[in-house]
């Protein structure tokens, strides 16, 4: 059993080494989504906090339905903090959000809480 565990673990390492980077960042992406993450999302207009979403799982990038490119800008759900008080109320709700990753600027970051 200790051997077959051994085994089992190595050819895994060997598969992981002979993957791409990118590979290897994808693989990665696809285990944190399907564990899920507690994200934070703060959305600034210069120096100040204007937004802030809490609870989110996971960003995804936006693709074209009929040439499957990469569109600028993201999206996901996660519980409007209007609060700012990185606390979700009885009365912040789960919602949907897009912002452009060329003009907001922004922190996506896990709640450490």
């Amino acid at each position: 059993m200790k051997r077959a565990v051994v085994i089992g673990v190595g050819i895994v390492f060997c598969l992981l080494t002979g993957c791409t980077q990118e590979s290897q960042n994808k693989i990665g992406r696809s285990i944190q989504n399907w564990t899920g993450t507690n994200g934070v999302l703060e959305i600034y207009a210069g120096d100040k906090l204007v937004r802030r979403f809490i609870g989110i799982d996971k960003l995804s990038t936006a693709y074209g339905t009929s040439d499957n490119t990469a569109r600028p800008y993201r999206y996901g759900y996660g519980y409007l903090d209007a609060n700012l008080n990185m606390v979700r109320d009885a009365n912040e709700r789960k919602v949907y959000f897009e912002f452009s990753d060329y003009a907001t600027n922004y922190i996506f970051f896990e709640n450490p809480q």
